[in-house]
């Protein structure tokens, strides 16, 4: 059985600001990469909040729907929110999970957490293809969206802006490659190290990067901060749309 997904991050940025940004709908999806869209439907008093949402993949819109709740006041200051969600789109990779975000106060700032898990779609070829390809890409994606996010609360860049920081550097890391092939096209070494020096280089600082994010619940953590809240037992599954 594929091991669930863990990013932390460490942000250097108010709690109130952090919360905000991941909390609304309109903000959480400028930097987050795996929605291109989240709207709240309307709640009842006293139960989870209903919301609908979907990415665009190769101009496809695959959407669902989901429920979420989240506990912003506590003694210690940590706040928790959690979600269920799920796709009923034949094309959706995802077709049910859930998770939970944590926000931990820290002397500098806040430790930003999240675990998830998820049901693939596409029989017994996805149940193969989502512990190599899937659930490595899911995880890249929530990392790279986890560093976004710092970038835009400490550094003022905007999600918008820093896209196009990280297609940049894209293409000029690959024209980089491909300028050592045309000097040396018979080479081969010249061709692997050019391609290992633009893999291999430190992103820019104002790019956002999945390497920053912390991939693994850190073993010594004794406090049960990085596992599941009881929160995400009260959420029931919402019905695939």
């Amino acid at each position: 059985m594929a091991e669930a997904l863990y990013v932390e991050a460490r942000i250097r940025a108010g709690m109130d600001e952090l919360w905000a940004a991941t909390q609304v709908p309109g903000e959480h999806q400028r930097w987050d990469l795996r929605f291109t869209h989240i709207d709240y439907l309307p709640q009842a008093d006293g139960e989870p909040q209903r919301f609908r949402y979907g990415v665009r993949v190769a101009g496809v819109m695959l959407c669902g729907t989901g429920t979420c709740a989240g506990e912003s006041r506590r003694a210690d200051g940590m706040r928790t929110s959690a979600l269920r969600f799920a796709s009923g789109h034949p094309l959706s990779l995802l077709a049910a999970g859930s998770g939970y975000w944590r926000y931990v106060p820290t002397g500098d700032g806040v430790r930003f957490l999240t675990g998830y898990d998820y049901r693939p779609r596409w029989g017994w070829f996805g149940r193969f293809a989502d512990p190599f390809v899937f659930r490595p890409l899911m995880g890249w994606a929530t990392a790279w969206s986890f560093d976004r996010l710092r970038l835009w609360l400490e550094r003022g860049i905007p999600p918008e802006r820093s896209r196009w920081h990280a297609v940049l550097e894209v293409v000029l890391r690959g024209a980089f490659t491909l300028a050592a092939a045309v000097m040396a096209p018979h080479a081969v070494v010249v061709l692997c190290v050019a391609a290992v020096v633009a893999i291999g280089l430190p992103p820019m600082p104002t790019t956002p990067a999945a390497r920053r994010c912390l991939r693994r619940r850190p073993d010594t953590d004794t406090d049960r901060i990085s596992t599941a809240p009881a929160i995400l037992d009260r959420l029931e599954a919402p019905t695939c749309s």
